[in-house]
């Protein structure tokens, strides 16, 4: 489900796995690797220094180019909630900084995951970023999906 003003871009999933998966699988630099990026995007490189006040950076690759995404963590709740800034270095992309909000809601055997990006200047740079994360929490789903089958 996404819900939209014109600067806030907010996602609904759920995911068959407990919070503390998830939540591991969104701070892991090694599991971010695997989803963290849109489809057809590879991510090449992650860095994490999971703290408040840490910064983290992601580096992808496409045919298209290659693109940087960094940002500041503030908030830091595991497994219920992470919230960190985000920012692009590129400028065709650069939407200044925005915040991302992640909140990890137990189901039991699932986890609801709400994302709220937020601080966008307009609906075409949310529109953008709207795709995107779809992109990659359908990754994420098919990631840990298939480390709770193997």
């Amino acid at each position: 489900m996404t819900t939209q003003t014109d600067t806030v871009l907010k996602l609904t999933r759920v995911i068959k796995a407990g919070p503390a998966t998830v939540f591991a699988a969104w701070t892991d630099p090694a599991k971010m690797s695997h989803w963290c990026a849109p489809e057809g995007v590879e991510c090449a490189n992650v860095e994490v220094d999971l703290s408040v006040g840490g910064r983290y950076h992601i580096h992808m690759k496409s045919p298209e180019g290659e693109y940087n995404a960094r940002g500041v963590y503030q908030e830091i709740d595991s497994p219920r909630r992470l919230s960190y800034t985000w920012r692009w270095d590129e400028k065709e992309h650069d939407c200044g900084d925005t915040l991302v909000t992640v909140e990890f809601n137990d189901l039991g055997e699932s986890t609801e995951i709400v994302l709220t990006h937020e601080g966008f200047p307009n609906g075409e740079a949310r529109d953008g970023h709207d795709q995107g994360w779809i992109s990659c929490l359908a990754r994420l789903e098919g990631l840990l999906g298939a480390e709770t089958e193997g």
